[in-house]
C-alpha cells in the first residue's frame, strides 16, 4: 500500500481543518438562531468561552480586538449579552481595577443543553480510536491552533 508523502498528509490536515471549520460554522449558526443570538453574539460567546477555558479571561478591549469591532459596537454587544444573561463582568483577581468577561450561568446552561448531544456523537465516533492516536491528534490540533495564531499575528503586523 502506498504511503502518502508529508506534503500530501499536511494537505489532508488542511482539508480536515477547513471541513471542521465549515461544520462548526453551521453548528454555530444553528445555536445562535435557536437562542435569538446574532452571529456576532455567538462569536463573542465563543471567544469568551475559549479564553476562559484557557484560564485567560478576556477584557472587553481584548474581545473588541479579537472581533475587529469598534469600541462602541463591542460595548453595545457586551451590554446586550449581559442583559440576556449570557455574559457577566467580574473583577480581575490580579488587578481589581480591571474587569474580565465570563460566561454567565445562563450561558453555560444553554450551551450545555445544546452541545451535550454533540459530545455524545463525538464520544461514539472516537470510541474505537486508541488513546495513543487521540494523544497524537491532540498534538496535531495544538500545532494547527498555534500555526493559525501565528498567521493571525502576521496578518495584524502586515495591517499596520
Amino acid at each position: 500500500m502506498h504511503q502518502p508523502d508529508r506534503a500530501a498528509l499536511e494537505a489532508l490536515i488542511g482539508d480536515d481543518v477547513r471541513a471542521l471549520s465549515a461544520q462548526s460554522d453551521q453548528i454555530g449558526h444553528d445555536f445562535a438562531a435557536r437562542h435569538a443570538l446574532t452571529p456576532n453574539d455567538f462569536r463573542a460567546l465563543l471567544h469568551v468561552t475559549v479564553a476562559e477555558t484557557a484560564g485567560e479571561p478576556l477584557a472587553a478591549g481584548e474581545l473588541r480586538t479579537r472581533m475587529g469591532m469598534s469600541g462602541a459596537a463591542i460595548t453595545y454587544l457586551v451590554e446586550r449579552m449581559i442583559a440576556s444573561g449570557h455574559l457577566l463582568r467580574e473583577p480581575d483577581p490580579a488587578d481589581r481595577r480591571k474587569v474580565k468577561l465570563r460566561v454567565a450561568e445562563h450561558g453555560l446552561e444553554v450551551a450545555r443543553d445544546y452541545f451535550t448531544p454533540l459530545a455524545g456523537h463525538l464520544r461514539a465516533a472516537l470510541a474505537e480510536v486508541p488513546d495513543a492516536d487521540l494523544r497524537a491528534a491532540h498534538r496535531v490540533f495544538g500545532a494547527v491552533v498555534a500555526a493559525m495564531g501565528g498567521f493571525r499575528a502576521d496578518l495584524a503586523v502586515s495591517a499596520d
